[in-house]
């Protein structure tokens, strides 16, 4: 295993966030587990890991306001004295025809979904390039990649995120910063909890390994991300082959 590592969560409350706050936690590293309204569970997630002496903070920020996210990351130094990953996890989903969406639909997706993304790396290199040392992992969608009917605006969102990854590996790879992007397929979280029964049978019928991904699928590959040094620049496609 990689040595202990001071690691940044965004989103990291619910879903696939709160599964990546606590198998990183219990691999010794410390982590600061970020939320925005969910305070009551992110308590409650603090305080299971705490009970075992595992090393976690929480810090309430909106990630859409640079403001907040300044101070997230000025947090993190205060408390650990140094920033070395950042997980860009917190996102919004919404399904809707494109000539329904609203200014503010679009507005809010790309705010939430990228520009989010683009404020938190920012702010995290001020320490990362002094270091000459750091990881970003940014967790996209399969959407992203092959484009999702009725969800235009969460995928347009979702495929910035993984130019913005690709460019940024070849700017910050002489700084020794490695930045990747995980797009998951299907994943069983709140996120997809609209769908029912008979959608989730439908979408299994799609897919290769005729079952829907687990938070852990997507954990397991943060945790090689953060343990490789030698792979950047790349979208890693997680879902049972749906893509392929």
């Amino acid at each position: 295993m990689t040595e202990n590592k001071v690691i940044l969560v965004t989103g990291g409350s619910r879903g696939i966030g709160e599964n990546i706050v606590k198998e990183l936690a219990k691999q010794g590293h410390k982590v600061i587990l970020n939320y925005n309204k969910s305070e009551e569970k992110a308590k409650k997630i603090k305080k299971e890991l705490e009970i075992d002496n595992y090393q976690i903070e929480i810090f309430r920020a909106d990630v859409t306001k640079r403001e907040e996210v300044s101070n997230m990351i000025k947090f993190c130094i205060k408390t650990f004295g140094k920033i070395d990953v950042l997980i860009n996890n917190a996102g919004i989903s919404q399904i809707k025809m494109f000539t329904d969406i609203t200014n503010e639909d679009w507005e809010n997706m790309i705010q939430t979904n990228l520009t989010s993304c683009f404020y938190t790396i920012q702010e995290a290199l001020k320490y990362m390039i002094n270091e000459k040392n750091g990881c970003i992992i940014n967790i996209s969608s399969i959407w992203g990649t092959i484009g999702g009917s009725c969800e235009v605006h969460y995928s347009a969102a979702k495929a910035g995120l993984q130019g913005m990854t690709k460019a940024l590996a070849k700017e910050l790879g002489p700084s020794n910063i490695r930045v990747n992007c995980i797009a998951p397929g299907i994943i069983d979280t709140d996120m997809n909890s609209k769908l029912n029964e008979q959608d989730i049978e439908n979408i299994k019928e799609e897919i290769p390994l005729e079952k829907i991904g687990k938070p852990e699928n997507i954990t397991c590959c943060v945790k090689w991300l953060i343990e490789d040094e030698y792979t950047t620049g790349q979208t890693i496609q997680i879902n049972g082959g749906w893509a392929v």
